[in-house]
């Protein structure tokens, strides 16, 4: 049976944690707060419960979830071959609104899609979401919304579109602020030799930056590199379509980039 927890309690929150903890380890779905906007999770680690997200959603595996993780540390648990600018990011704004393609452990037992070797992780700065992902580890999340619809702010938002779908919805108010629209992580994909931005969000290119002075912003590509220069220099591209944040879309696949494949995002 479907159940909110209103987690602004103190008790509702522990009760609704509780049962999210249990609701995920029967592969069932969950919905949560996160600090961009609302998350239907599932465990990463199960083929099933994976299926089960993308179907209350109405994605394909065409479009793979993001896994989102309670602490930094469980980075080099799920991806390999972590450059070191990648690191730079990922200490600099995780907690936070950014989510990094990386190339996915090949070890790993899961299957979330058609990813093509690779996995796209974030790590909320949310007081409910990192309290669940502790009780959890890692989640298989998307936006609480069905395809073509807004994302949502809230979990009532979130029930109105996935419904009974949905075995636990843990409602913490309005993400990120009431009055304000949804803002998406922004999502940098770190499986190449350069880091480059495939949807723009929280952080914004002059804040990655700061950190790697290097990375690619929407649309751009690297000039060829002269023989004399050692450095390769980031020039505007053609621009990449990109449809509306307040739709929270998935992350377009760079056309040059076949291991950065399109995904759903958590937000």
């Amino acid at each position: 049976m479907t159940t909110t927890y209103n987690c602004t309690s103190e008790d509702q929150r522990a009760l609704g944690l509780e049962h999210a903890q249990r609701a995920i380890s029967e592969k069932k779905c969950v919905v949560f707060p996160t600090d961009t906007v609302y998350g239907i999770a599932a465990d990463a680690f199960s083929p099933q419960a994976v299926t089960m997200l993308l179907a209350s959603k109405g994605r394909s595996r065409t479009m793979p979830p993001p896994v989102l993780i309670p602490r930094i540390n469980a980075l080099d648990g799920l991806a390999t071959d972590v450059s070191g600018d990648a690191r730079k990011l990922a200490e600099a704004f995780w907690p936070g609104g950014l989510t990094l393609i990386l190339h996915a452990q090949p070890s790993l037992d899961w299957d979330l899609g058609e990813t093509q070797g690779t996995v796209a992780l974030r790590m909320p700065a949310d007081e409910v979401a990192q309290e669940l992902l502790t009780l959890t580890g890692p989640l298989a999340v998307s936006s609480a919304n069905r395809t073509g619809q807004p994302p949502a702010q809230t979990a009532a938002e979130a029930r109105a579109q996935l419904a009974e779908s949905v075995e636990v919805y843990l409602e913490g108010g309005f993400r990120p602020v009431e009055g304000t629209d949804a803002v998406p992580s922004t999502i940098v994909d770190a499986t190449g030799t350069l880091l480059r931005v495939v949807r723009n969000g929280a952080v914004s290119l002059e804040q990655l930056r700061e950190h790697v002075p290097g990375v690619l912003g929407l649309g751009e590509i690297p000039m060829a590199e002269p023989e004399e220069e050692s450095e390769p220099v980031a020039l505007p591209a053609e621009s990449v379509d990109e449809e509306p944040a307040a739709e929270e879309p998935a992350a377009e696949e760079a056309a040059d980039e076949p291991s950065a494949p399109v995904r759903e995002t958590d937000g």
